[in-house]
């Protein structure tokens, strides 16, 4: 048991953690990390869960990695972190014998090329919204990443489109994946290549703003692919821990307790005895029920806000499935051998039906699932002429149990056979990871749910994690939420943890004291 003293303690060394750690120190901070695992990384880690082949434990593929600013400005690259990418990025057909699957090319010419095979609107149509995309990434990018509300990234992005077109792309933002889908596109090819990605969050595809996830991964799938860390997820965890430069990481420090002196956040008490006194803040890098319902004192939180807990929706359970394969996948489309993703399961109604079992208690017989060819994105991912690979499914909201999981693992591998006649004999190695497992390896994977709560409207943006509490800041003086609980929510972009450290460093000196007690009596009108 020991007593230090830091000016600041960062509880979590998840991707956010770390990112947090890199920003205060690079401000001459003296950071110390409290990990509660054996190692670094939370939900970005990989390992051999078959010998000789590498498998990402959790998150695999990271376009907002290598396009978010807040981890383009750590410069990674320069800490031993190496990107590659599949040939093309991803694919998705759109029924199980598919033997032209549609495919996002890494040259927008290509892609476009073959869209308008389909339909020649398409093509024009991809071609009008990359070129937009390339206009406004860098105020859309910081406007949804950044701080909340984004007044200056609102600002330049109107300044780019102009007052017309500003209010006309709020619109197309706004709208339901399936009407974006449909309003943009005429081919049911082009419409998969937007829905699959609007599937990375779990906002079903008729709800307000679900297109949204799915215009921004599929722009960023043609503009920075949909890159993965050579050598495995760990390696970016490498990079963030080497980048944190004279913070402290300690793993194996499993924080239990925040304590609250007169309203201000002042030490932190681990497992194992030992305390950490803060001189000026504390970043949690963990849920929002953790921190609020376990690691901090009951009358350090509102009232009212402790009743709006009570209603933190969790995402949907996931069921992973890590293949190790003997040989390439042998698809019904060729198209999708030169891919790193791959949508399948369901085309433009199939996704509807999907979204509508999750959400009625309905174990889907046909899993949409998210499928990641790891060695053709990256070769040292296993040996040659060989294929490390996973799915990635979903069950029912509240259905957690290792029997229905199991089942639809079964169910997932049906569906890769339709889809690749043979996939079945290749497979010399095959670990199943259902949501108790998730959890168990990860406490801010509660019940398999990945994204650190809902994505959905009701808990994004000013509400999230609950209402009025859009920022980092908390109802307890010194102590910042930067987790995936936090606005902007789930994914490997860091902004959580950048957003948060970047309050901290706000609220110092005479101008930050200015902006404490603002930030305080905002907090207490929406709390109290």
């Amino acid at each position: 048991m020991s007593t230090t003293t830091v000016d600041a303690v960062v509880i979590g060394a998840g991707h956010n953690g770390l990112v947090a750690a890199a920003a205060l120190a690079d401000a001459g901070w003296d950071v110390v990390v409290l990990e509660a695992a054996p190692e670094p990384g939370g939900a970005v880690r990989s390992a051999e869960l078959v010998p000789g082949y590498t498998s990402d434990l959790f998150s695999a593929f990271y376009p907002l990695g290598a396009a978010s600013p807040a981890m383009k400005s750590l410069e990674l690259e320069r800490h031993g972190l190496r990107w590659c990418r599949a040939p093309a990025a991803y694919g998705h057909p759109r029924f199980s014998a598919d033997e032209d699957a549609p495919v996002v090319h890494a040259d927008v010419a290509a892609t476009a090329a073959a869209l308008s095979a389909y339909d020649k609107a398409d093509g024009d149509a991809w071609i009008a919204l990359f070129e937009q995309w390339t206009r406004i990434k860098k105020p859309l990018l910081d406007a949804f990443l950044g701080p909340f509300p984004p007044v200056r990234a609102g600002a330049s992005l109107a300044r780019t489109l102009g007052t017309a077109e500003t209010l006309r792309f709020a619109r197309f933002m706004a709208l339901p994946a399936r009407v974006m889908a449909h309003e943009t596109f005429r081919s049911s090819a082009a419409r998969c290549l937007l829905l699959g990605n609007a599937m990375h969050g779990d906002a079903p595809l008729e709800a307000a703003v679900s297109g949204a996830m799915g215009y921004l991964l599929t722009m960023m799938a043609q503009d920075v692919g949909f890159p993965v860390p050579e050598g495995g997820s760990s390696e970016l965890t490498a990079a963030l821990v080497r980048r944190v430069g004279t913070a402290e990481v300690r793993c194996d420090s499993e924080v239990t307790r925040i304590d609250v002196v007169d309203g201000r956040a002042r030490s932190v008490h681990t497992a194992s005895g030992d305390t950490v006194r803060v001189r000026r803040a504390i970043i949690a890098d963990v849920s929002a029920p953790i921190l609020y319902d376990t690691l901090l004192p009951t009358d350090a939180v509102p009232p009212r806000m402790r009743r709006d807990l009570a209603n933190f929706e969790w995402d949907t359970p996931v069921v992973k499935v890590n293949y190790a394969l003997d040989q390439p996948i042998p698809w019904c489309s060729k198209s999708l051998s030169q891919v790193g993703t791959v949508h399948l399961g369901a085309d433009d109604d199939g996704l509807l039906r999907w979204t509508t079992d999750l959400a009625t208690g309905v174990l889907p017989k046909r899993p949409f699932m998210l499928f990641g060819q790891m060695t053709t994105a990256d070769p040292t991912r296993s040996p040659n002429g060989t294929e490390s690979a996973w799915a990635y499914t979903h069950l029912p909201r509240g259905i957690v149990d290792d029997a229905s999981a199991d089942t639809i693992a079964e169910r997932v591998g049906d569906v890769l056979e339709e889809h690749a006649p043979g996939f079945a004999t290749s497979i010399v190695g095959q670990v199943v990871q259902r949501p108790s497992d998730l959890s168990a390896a990860n406490s801010s994977l509660y019940g398999g749910a990945v994204n650190g709560g809902t994505a959905q409207l009701h808990q994004q943006l000013i509400f999230r994690p609950t209402p009025g509490l859009g920022r980092p800041e908390t109802p307890v003086e010194g102590l910042f939420l930067g987790s995936s609980s936090a606005h902007p929510g789930g994914g490997v972009h860091g902004a959580g943890g950048m957003n948060a450290a970047r309050a901290a460093l706000r609220q110092q000196g005479v101008l930050g004291a200015v902006r404490k007690r603002v930030t305080s009596s905002l907090l207490e009108l929406v709390t109290r």
